[in-house]
């Protein structure tokens, strides 16, 4: 009993195997599918993930005993080849609606193009200018001005600039100042030098007078040597009648004739101090001219630097409105430097270009009509005023019928002044507009060209 209960308990106990391999098994698989589904209002993707969870179910093979199962895993592969099949037909057809979509958007998008195209040409095609009659030409232009540059005739400092960018200026206003410290300076040492020139003709006539008074006292002194050699040629006449008689001695004869010569000299002394006194007279009268003409040299001076200091306070040459401001205040400018960039609003005009077939029938002062792109209600009146006499090459903003009209004559259509004066403050420079010109004063004017101005 003890051997054969210990040979039972050493073997295999075969039936309790096939128990345990009879009982079946589950095999679980999980399988993600992951779709992307795009909105095609929004436009908005949203991906999908769906997870599948495959349980299966494998029992053995009673009959083998070996605990294989090939039907269970053949059976598994062809789950698993069926479900990747499903899944890349499932790929594919998302992808094939992918393009269908996309296909369709590129479609919308050509024919929303092409139907905006066709509206702009048609568009164009109806508001189209119509082409001028004959007798009429036309060219492109901007409205330009006059420019003035207000500058200082002496270099200096500049101390204010009395406007600003955009604001209109009138005929002789102050708009800016130039420091006149120095040529104040230079005023008050020419007014000290006008005092003192002064001073000098008053000096100067004193001398004219007193060289007159010396001349006065010359000619008595000549009238009494004149005297005294009139009393000492009758004394030499006497003297010699008495030596003869022998009534006087001759010596005495002899002292009164040369009393007598001596009076003739001091008569010619006292004329030579005539002669001097007149000689004092007339230099004196020059001093006083030269004195009179340091006055007016130094009234000169005076008048030049008060010009100079009127001169720093810069004006305006014309009625205008201020551009740029070249200079800055504390700013030192040279003779003749800028400061202020002025456009004459009253000297407007339109410079366009015509070829030479059309310059030849426009004369000086033939009517012109201006239409601005900012403003093409509005007909303005012009008249020609300027044709150049050589052509040019056409510039690069200016349009020709054709490329082949390379060189073109520049003319200048320049705007009523009264008109310009009414409406100065809307006039501006550089608008882009058209020049319609009469080639034939005989033929009327186009119902779109008839004038019309803001009232």
């Amino acid at each position: 009993m003890t051997d054969s209960a210990g040979k039972s308990d050493g073997k295999p106990d075969s039936n309790a195997d096939t128990k345990a391999d009879s009982k079946p098994q589950t095999r679980t698989e999980t399988r993600t599918e992951t779709k992307i589904e795009t909105d095609p209002d929004t436009k908005i993707e949203t991906k999908i993930e769906n997870k599948i969870e495959t349980k299966t179910e494998i029992k053995p093979d009673t009959k083998t005993g070996t605990g294989e199962k090939p039907n269970a895993d053949k059976k598994i592969d062809a789950d698993k080849k069926a479900d990747a099949d499903k899944k890349a037909a499932a790929d594919k057809k998302i992808a094939a609606d992918n393009k269908i979509k996309a296909t369709r958007k590129k479609w919308i998008a050509g024919g929303a193009i092409i139907v905006v195209v066709a509206l702009g040409f048609l568009a164009w095609w109806l508001l189209r200018p119509k082409g001028l009659e004959e007798g009429f030409a036309s060219g492109n232009g901007r409205i330009e001005a006059t420019e003035i540059d207000v500058a200082a005739k002496a270099p200096g400092r500049l101390t204010d600039i009395l406007v600003k960018e955009g604001d209109a200026v009138q005929r002789g206003q102050v708009v800016a100042r130039m420091d006149t410290k120095v040529l104040n300076a230079q005023h008050d040492e020419a007014e000290a030098e006008l005092t003192k020139a002064e001073n000098a003709i008053a000096i100067a006539q004193s001398q004219v007078v007193q060289r007159q008074s010396e001349q006065v006292t010359a000619l008595a002194v000549v009238a009494q040597r004149r005297a005294e050699l009139n009393v000492a040629g009758k004394r030499v006449a006497r003297s010699r009648t008495l030596a003869r008689e022998g009534a006087a001695a001759v010596q005495q004869y002899d002292d009164d004739l040369a009393g007598q010569q001596g009076s003739a000299a001091a008569v010619n002394a006292a004329l030579a101090q005539v002669a001097a006194a007149d000689a004092a007279i007339v230099t004196a009268r020059a001093q006083v001219v030269g004195a009179r003409s340091s006055v007016d040299a130094a009234r000169a001076t005076i008048a030049r630097i008060q010009e100079d200091i009127d001169d720093c306070a810069l004006k305006s040459p014309r009625d205008g409105r201020v551009q740029y401001r070249v200079a800055q205040p504390a700013e030192v400018v040279a003779a003749g430097g800028k400061v202020l960039n002025l456009v004459d609003l009253y000297d407007v005009y339109m410079t366009f270009f015509l070829p030479d077939d059309d310059v030849g029938k426009i004369a000086l002062g033939s009517e012109v009509r201006l239409v601005l792109d900012a403003a093409p209600q509005w007909v303005i009146p012009a008249s020609v005023s300027f044709v150049a006499d050589v052509a040019q090459f056409t510039p690069k903003t200016v349009e020709t019928a054709s490329e082949r009209q390379k060189l073109m004559f520049r003319i200048r259509g320049r705007l009523d002044p009264e008109l310009l004066r009414k409406f100065s403050p809307e006039v501006k420079t550089g608008l882009p507009g058209m020049a319609y010109v009469r080639l034939d004063p005989a033929k009327a004017w186009p119902d779109r060209l008839a004038l019309h101005v803001p009232n």
